[in-house]
């Protein structure tokens, strides 16, 4: 009389664990590329409000060539979008570049997206043409492929 096997060989689960370790290693670092992108929309979202008062700020005034100091009060915004929250430390306006104001910097905290990122600065710079606003990025520090592909910076 034949035996009837039960369960699962030796080698039978050994091939199934060597194929899902394979593909927890792809998929884990996969994850984690997915999470920093998240988290530097996050703050790619936090700079469109203010990119925006910006432009409207120009197109009121003429342009930011006057615009020595903005506040957030003159954009029309009753705070510093994104400061205090948990990416974005601190962001400030009113600073100048030589074609007038709309410079505004956001600062990582210590929960940055990437650890080349804490507590560096992403500076946005706006460049006002006849009819439009383009804007410049720059990043003090960890600036990867992936920031580049986010944050244009």
């Amino acid at each position: 009389m034949k035996q009837i096997q039960k369960g699962f060989t030796l080698i039978e689960l050994m091939i199934v664990v060597a194929i899902i370790g394979i593909l927890a290693a792809v998929a884990i670092p996969a994850y984690q590329d997915y999470i920093t992108k998240a988290k530097l929309a996050a703050v790619a979202s936090y700079a469109d409000p203010i990119k925006l008062a910006v432009a409207a700020y120009a197109q009121e005034n003429g342009g930011l060539a006057n615009a020595a100091s903005i506040t957030w009060v003159s954009l029309g915004l009753s705070g510093a979008p994104g400061a205090g929250s948990d990416i974005i430390a601190n962001t400030t306006a009113g600073t100048t570049n030589a074609a007038g104001g709309g410079v505004f910097v956001l600062t990582f905290d210590g929960t940055a997206p990437t650890a080349a990122l804490n507590s560096a600065t992403l500076t946005y710079t706006p460049t006002a043409g006849a009819t439009s606003i383009t804007w410049g990025c720059a990043l003090s520090a960890g600036s990867t492929a992936l920031t580049v592909k986010v944050l244009g910076c």
